[in-house]
């Protein structure tokens, strides 16, 4: 007989997964879809007010959410809050990197401070939190590391080098990771989101255009972008789900491997 795969609801219980920049977003839908289906999901961020707010939601439920205020950009906060997770909850089962910013201006017009902030956090955040991370998980012999990153890694985007160019190299990182510790049983994966219904997404709409929607889902030619073949603009929990299918062990032969979700809009 085939060995048994479980299957959610309770396909985590027993697992703790970390999940940075969970303070709203995809980054929140990751920790509520983990929590759902039974993982101890630590949620960090470096601001309190929505992993708080997480926590509190999740309360009125059986969930489990432990917030936790923590920089990705600063090694020493990351290696604390993972030996913390490891010394209260025995181990760290699941990460998954969603903390991200952007900052958009033609490559002409961009500041060396906005490529270094958007490096700090978009690739030089998930070395270290995947450093740390992998530290305990080979020295186990199991773990599941899933890096969001963005279609925009495999397509150029006017106006977004330095985005792009961060979850380009965050990527590269992640597989380069997962080569390195793939026989140590742990697994690295990427999930790349398209256009996705975020307040980072809503902050590049012309403000007061309700058409702003629309206008994504049909492209733009002055900027050589396409549009979204399947007519519709991501739901966080849309790449939740992706990243979910990923650390679980429905996927326990994939690795180093990018899953783009963004309906179709990379013609991949």
């Amino acid at each position: 007989m085939p060995e048994h795969i479980p299957q959610e609801p309770g396909e985590f219980a027993g697992r703790t997964a970390l999940v940075t920049g969970a303070g709203q977003g995809i980054g929140a839908a990751v920790a509520t879809a983990l929590a759902a289906r039974g993982a101890h999901v630590v949620a960090t961020d470096r601001d309190a007010h929505g992993i708080d707010e997480l926590a509190a939601a999740a309360r009125d439920t059986s969930h489990r959410i432990t917030p936790r205020v923590m920089d990705v950009t600063d090694p020493t906060a990351v290696t604390t809050v993972i030996a913390d997770i490891v010394r209260d909850h025995g181990a760290l089962d699941l990460l998954v990197n969603v903390a991200g910013i952007l900052r958009t201006a033609p490559v002409a017009e961009l500041t060396d401070a906005d490529w270094a902030d958007t490096f700090a956090v978009n690739t030089t955040g998930v070395f270290h939190t995947s450093r740390a991370a992998a530290a305990h998980m080979t020295a186990r012999g199991s773990g599941c590391i899933v890096t969001v990153a963005s279609n925009a890694a495999g397509i150029p985007r006017t106006g977004m080098a330095a985005y792009a160019a961060s979850k380009a190299a965050a990527t590269m990182f992640t597989k380069c990771l997962g080569l390195e510790i793939a026989r140590s049983g742990v697994r690295c994966n990427v999930v790349a989101p398209g256009s996705t219904d975020t307040a980072m997404q809503r902050a590049l709409w012309p403000e007061g255009q309700s058409e702003a929607p629309a206008a994504v889902i049909a492209g733009d030619p002055e900027t050589y972008r396409t549009g979204i073949p399947l007519g519709r603009i991501a739901d966080p929990q849309d790449i939740a789900e992706a990243v979910v299918f990923l650390a679980s062990d429905r996927a326990r032969h994939i690795t180093l491997q990018e899953l783009y979700v963004d309906g179709g809009a990379t013609l991949r």
